[in-house]
């Protein structure tokens, strides 16, 4: 039996121009506190797909994934930043069964 996921994603976080990183970090840990089942589910998918043998992901595959997979149980349009992804990527590489799964590259924003 599989749970669905709801997601809380009323938090619109448009980026702009004269946004810097400490901008959005801070919107990110605000997202990421509104929104914990966003983490869970992107943690859920990298370790099934750790499972199924992959030994190397890209965190934008799997928000893919979670946007395609929400595209059905979405009752309003969400919208998931980009700038975001990455973030998500650092706190799964901090799971003991996850470590390595993602290669890093400077954070830009």
């Amino acid at each position: 039996m599989s749970v669905q996921l709801t997601l809380n994603l009323s938090i619109d976080f448009v980026p702009r121009n004269d946004d810097t990183r400490s901008d959005y970090d801070e919107r990110f840990a605000a997202f990421h506190r509104a929104n914990p089942e966003v983490y869970d589910e992107l943690r859920r998918l990298a370790r099934d797909a750790k499972a199924r043998g992959h030994r190397k992901l890209g965190v934008r595959m799997l928000w893919e994934v979670l946007r395609w997979n929400e595209l059905d149980r979405a009752t309003r349009e969400f919208k998931l930043d980009n700038n975001f992804h990455s973030r998500y990527a650092r706190l799964l590489d901090n799971e003991p069964d996850l470590g390595g799964l993602f290669d890093f590259r400077e954070l830009r924003s």
